[in-house]
């Protein structure tokens, strides 16, 4: 195991201490943790880059061809949505709406 000096600003080593005493842990086994998981989050992330960059297009579909057709779980299910009427598009672009307004304030 090695030893680590590090520099925090104070309301980080605050945080942190209160933290650790409210889980139950020391400090040194809370920093630990959180870098842990920090690389654990970075490292999975270079992982599914360079697996994607290994997958194609044939390789999903034969994937995709294995799965068994079967229906979904009950739970499963997609729940209908009511439509969003604020964002439907109304046929005009913004630069004829806008000549529009133009033309009918004259």
């Amino acid at each position: 195991m090695s030893a680590l000096s590090l520099r925090l600003p104070n309301s980080i080593h605050d945080r942190v201490r209160e933290l650790a005493e409210r889980e139950g842990i020391s400090i040194n086994q809370f920093v630990t943790t959180a870098l842990a998981e920090k690389l654990s989050a970075l490292l999975t992330e270079e992982y599914l880059a360079a697996r994607a960059a290994r997958g194609t297009r044939r390789k999903f579909l034969a994937a995709l061809d294995r799965v068994p057709a079967a229906a979904p779980e009950p739970a499963d299910h997609l729940v209908a949505a009511a439509p969003n009427t604020r964002m439907q598009p109304t046929g005009r672009s913004r630069r004829s709406s806008a000549r529009a307004r133009r033309s009918s304030k004259r």
